[in-house]
């Protein structure tokens, strides 16, 4: 779990170097010591799965010759790690240290000598112990970042043994033999069941790059190495969207941002105004922002309808020319929405074409007018769960004619049917989509807790503690 928190951070190679973050990412000593804590359960716990082969040899013991022995069903039953130390080497990454382990293991122990034969059991006590290890962090084949294990080195300090059963004088004949065999089978299995948690990180970390939906996945890769200091990770991530499928670069490139310094969480995540610009130009490009509006989507209880006789009361010629029916508004955008980040504002700045049609008794549409609408929104940024959501409210719109099929009529006539159309329809629908956020930089079952969340200039800023469930 330790490896999912801490390594993790580390573990993401630089795909570019000539790009500013889209997001960035600081654990704290606070994470830092947390991560201690999970790596010493994690460890522990894999420790405790140790299984030792059979062993059998020969001792041979002056005036007596030849002792045959077999060693059986050597299994670990208590671990202890008491002293853990992750320490961050500048410039490299994190080292993790445990000095002062123990372990106990029981198993069945058989002897042979000429023509005497004896069995028993035994307990062993192994104290002393200490081992460390370093990362190499690497690309695999598909690119994704990859990490394991290095440098590392156990040792065991002291080793005790107590045999059950069997004649004594026996069995002392080959008690330093035997602990020392288990001795070096131990220290041999040490190091690679550390590089094997080490490597169980690998599949965590391909979860992050997520899919958000049909038409929009996301990009956590690293754009510069991290920058590592005695008390913190510093990460840059490419933290931009792209069509599921498709990387298309937008017309705008991020620009630079920083983190305010905090400490008082364990983890902070800084989200740029170019993050959510790439989203609004993902989902522009895919079409996802078009939306066909009827009238059996405005409220009943409004007395503005989308038919011909409401919008002729406004331009009579629409009455005239076609009376009696319903009709359809289609609203697009003309281009991807503006998001601007203000200290405690975030304000969404959007571009659209509203396109009315007739809709006549065989189900074609004759098309009315076209007006350019260019709105601004108030939007509400939250965290939920491990999604960053948002909601928006209509602060202010501006309608100019592009198009009129029907001749010159006052625009200004229609600013209330359009404001209702917004807050009824259009606004209520985005923020379905909205509620629904898209993933933050997180791994595996992680749980963000105590969070809060400030608007700054250019980014979001959110501050939080973690919990891993599992």
């Amino acid at each position: 779990m330790f490896l999912c928190w801490c390594l993790s951070l580390v573990a993401l190679i630089p795909l570019t170097t000539s790009i500013n973050p889209g997001v960035k990412v600081k654990l704290t000593a606070k994470g830092i010591e947390y991560g201690r804590q999970l790596a010493v359960a994690s460890i522990l716990q894999k420790l405790k799965t140790i299984k030792l082969d059979d062993m059998s040899g020969k001792v041979r013991v002056s005036r007596i010759g030849k002792v045959k022995y077999r060693l059986r069903n050597m299994k670990m039953v208590d671990v202890g790690l008491p002293t853990a130390a992750l320490d961050l080497v500048p410039g490299t990454g994190p080292k993790l240290s445990i000095v002062n382990a123990n372990f106990r293991l029981h198993g069945n122990w058989r002897v042979r000598y000429r023509f005497i034969k004896d069995k028993g059991s035994f307990k062993l006590n192994g104290d002393d112990i200490s081992f460390s290890t370093s990362l190499s962090i690497k690309s695999d084949p598909t690119g994704r970042p990859a990490v394991s294990s290095i440098d590392c080195g156990a040792n065991i300090g002291k080793m005790s043994v107590r045999f059950r059963g069997g004649a004594s004088w026996l069995y002392n004949l080959f008690k330093k033999k035997i602990s020392r065999a288990i001795q070096k089978a131990m220290q041999k299995k040490i190091c690679p069941l550390v590089a094997n948690a080490v490597s169980d990180l690998n599949n965590n970390l391909k979860t992050l790059n997520a899919k958000v939906d049909k038409f929009a996945e996301i990009e956590y890769s690293m754009v510069a190495s991290p920058a590592v200091s005695k008390t913190s990770i510093d990460l840059s991530l490419k933290g931009e969207f792209y069509n599921t499928g498709k990387h298309q670069e937008p017309p705008f490139s991020p620009a630079v941002f920083s983190l305010p310094p905090q400490i008082n969480n364990m983890l902070y995540i800084g989200v740029s105004s170019f993050t959510m610009k790439s989203a609004a130009f993902v989902y522009n490009t895919a079409g996802a922002l078009r939306l066909s509006i009827t009238d059996n989507m405005i409220p009943k209880i409004s007395r503005i309808r989308l038919n011909t006789q409401t919008f002729g009361a406004f331009i009579p010629q629409i009455a005239q020319r076609f009376p009696g029916l319903m009709m359809r508004l289609v609203v697009k955008m003309a281009k991807a929405p503006v998001i601007m980040f203000e200290p405690n504002n975030a304000t969404v700045q959007s571009f659209a074409s509203v396109t009315a049609y007739a809709i006549q008794p065989n189900a074609t549409l004759t098309p009315l007018f076209v007006l350019n609408l260019v709105s601004s929104v108030s939007a509400r940024v939250s965290v939920s769960g491990t999604r960053l959501a948002g909601a928006v409210t209509l602060n202010k719109m501006d309608l100019t004619l592009g198009t009129s099929y029907v001749g010159r009529f006052p625009v200004s006539t229609l600013n209330n049917i359009i404001r209702a159309v917004l807050n009824f329809v259009v606004i209520p629908t985005m923020n379905v989509q909205l509620a629904k956020g898209y993933p933050l930089p997180t791994l595996g079952k992680m749980n963000l807790v105590n969070t809060q969340l400030l608007v700054l200039k250019g980014h979001l800023m959110i501050g939080t503690d973690v919990q891993f469930t599992g």
